[in-house]
């Protein structure tokens, strides 16, 4: 069934891998080239296994070639943090870098659940991974054809159940861990050691990226039906027993190629807590020696399992891991969101959940977002968590210092009472100027767009109800529109496709809707659905359910067939 075994021309990127001496390339070497402030040839895509993406500021290249100038080469950086928990002390080092080191000065949290730094010009890139490395955080395999940063729901009221979460999450990211010790040699000064195999991830690494995470029902913040693997926490009395396994989710696709589709995940079934890397292992090493290697746009696990089928799949990960599943324990989701403000977990300790729009934490002249999630690190006796929705989690507060923290965050901008639910349920990729796939603006138009969602909610009497809205600027899955009950994909400058019926859960794949209009026609639509949504709807229908019981969009049950029909 490997691709490798079949007589197919394999991707440009198999030879890179293959010639990489195991991911480090020529990196060294270019690191010392002064002459540009990029990486070439294969290094531009080896540093993605290192955490790194190349990019460049958009708003300033036209500028620059006139200059007869390069492009302002930089890289942005994605953190390894399973679980997205970060103490106090390591906060304040990564803000100071941010500050003094970064061309934005901006920490910025993403739908990956970590932090990353954007703008690190190539001079503050060796000094960055050895910051990081000086308070214990790299970012190993946050990117490229590897699994990457582990997802866990924060569930910060349940505080034993998370820990036991969030322990698995951090076991199964190290173990799926490349073994090459490229990392250490490259940016630590690390001492050279001859790499000869990788026993999980293979000589190739995986036909493409590979996402996990461990979820605690029925909070659905990470969104399973993104990942390639996800262990859904089945617990017993408020203990952890195993875990079902759902398998063959994301969201990524490709304009005008319907052979690309989002695509929910498949529950394979329960397994018991001693049998979790041990599936985790299998269910990459199928993907790594079935998945598609010389058509990287149907390289991801969803894909496999539409081509060799569920049960081939899942037979296989039973015979390589010896572990047969059992039938799936009951578990539902009813939410996905955040719960912004104050709770109380079952150990007596207080959590903040902190909104921050687009993740984007900076100090802003009306809101000094940065300087206050400084000042809570300073004093801040328990961990801080980031969610999977952008926001932060000042978790483990004593009740004596619940006011101080409170006064902190309401000074510096983190809690604002005028905040709406459809901006708290409202996300969007980084996009431009940044980001070199970006079609369309993102997360610098959500404000405004956010804005004029609100007035559409008020103009139809219903201020305080939302529509969970998602904008990217393409198609490739990073802000989670395609599983969004209103999700629009950028197409190409101011233009987006716009796709409805997702749903609260985060269990619906949505169904496009309009393609390739302007903000006009999208929202002179919006006004007429929300004004039929205002006044047709069931008794708590959420949005995503009334445009598919209207017949607004069909449906999306099964995505290889229904998505594209």
């Amino acid at each position: 069934m490997s691709e490798q075994d079949k007589n197919v021309k394999l991707s440009d990127n198999e030879r890179l891998k293959r010639e990489s001496n195991f991911l480090r390339g020529t990196i060294e070497q270019d690191l010392k080239d002064e002459i540009t402030g990029g990486f070439t040839a294969d290094n531009f895509q080896l540093i993605r296994f290192h955490g790194m993406y190349q990019q460049d500021d958009r708003d300033i290249r036209g500028e620059r070639a006139k200059q007869k100038l390069e492009p302002l080469h930089n890289v942005m950086l994605r953190a390894r943090m399973p679980g997205g928990i970060i103490k106090p002390e390591q906060w304040l080092a990564i803000d100071k870098f941010a500050d003094e080191k970064t061309s934005y000065g901006s920490i910025r949290l993403t739908t990956r659940q970590t932090f990353q730094f954007h703008g690190v010009l190539k001079p503050n890139i060796k000094g960055m991974h050895q910051m990081l490395d000086s308070v214990g955080i790299d970012s190993i395999a946050t990117a490229g054809d590897v699994n990457r940063n582990v997802l866990c729901t924060t569930n910060p009221v349940e505080s034993e159940l998370h820990q036991e979460a969030y322990d698995w999450a951090t076991k199964i990211s190290e173990h799926l861990l490349p073994k090459t010790k490229a990392y250490a040699e490259i940016w630590l000064n690390g001492e050279k050691a001859e790499t000869t195999e990788e026993p999980i991830l293979g000589s190739n690494y995986l036909p493409r990226k590979f996402k996990t995470t461990v979820t605690i029902p029925p909070n659905n913040e990470v969104d399973v039906h993104a990942n390639d693997l996800n262990f859904v926490a089945i617990a017993d009395n408020g203990k952890l027993v195993g875990f079902n396994v759902l398998v063959g989710g994301g969201l990524a696709m490709t304009h005008g190629d319907t052979a690309t589709y989002p695509r929910k995940a498949d529950d394979f079934g329960f397994i018991p807590l001693e049998d979790t890397l041990k599936i985790a292992e299998h269910v990459v090493s199928v993907q790594r020696d079935w998945g598609n290697r010389s058509n990287r746009k149907n390289a991801k696990t969803k894909y496999t399992l539409d081509r060799v089928g569920v049960d081939v799949f899942k037979a296989e990960v039973e015979k390589r891991s010896g572990v047969t599943f059992a039938p799936s324990r009951p578990f539902e989701f009813t939410h996905r969101g955040d719960r912004i403000g104050w709770v109380e977990g079952i150990d007596g300790k207080h959590h903040l959940t902190l909104f921050i729009q687009s993740g984007r934490i900076l100090d802003y002249p009306d809101k000094p977002l940065k300087t206050g999630c400084r000042k809570i690190a300073e004093i801040h006796q328990g961990d801080m968590r980031m969610t999977a929705n952008q926001n932060l989690i000042i978790a483990g507060v004593p009740a004596d210092q619940k006011a101080v923290i409170e006064e902190i965050a309401r000074s510096h901008g983190l809690i604002d009472d005028k905040d709406s639910q459809q901006r708290k349920n409202s996300m969007a990729c980084v996009s431009l100027p940044t980001c070199p796939l970006a079609m369309a603006e993102a997360e610098r138009y959500l404000p405004s767009l956010v804005e004029k969602t609100e007035a559409l909610l008020a103009k139809h009497g219903i201020p305080d109800d939302s529509i969970i809205m998602r904008v990217v600027g393409c198609p490739n899955g990073c802000g989670r529109a395609m599983l969004a009950e209103a999700g629009l994909v950028g197409k190409g400058p101011g233009k987006y496709n716009v796709y409805l019926g997702g749903n609260l859960e985060g269990t619906r794949i949505p169904k496009l809707y309009l393609e390739n209009v302007g903000e006009d026609v999208y929202l002179d639509a919006f006004d007429k659905l929300i004004g039929q949504w205002a006044k047709e709807r069931n008794d708590g229908e959420c949005f995503g359910d009334f445009v598919i019981r209207k017949g607004i969009v069909a449906e999306v049950k099964v995505s290889v067939t229904d998505f594209h029909a």
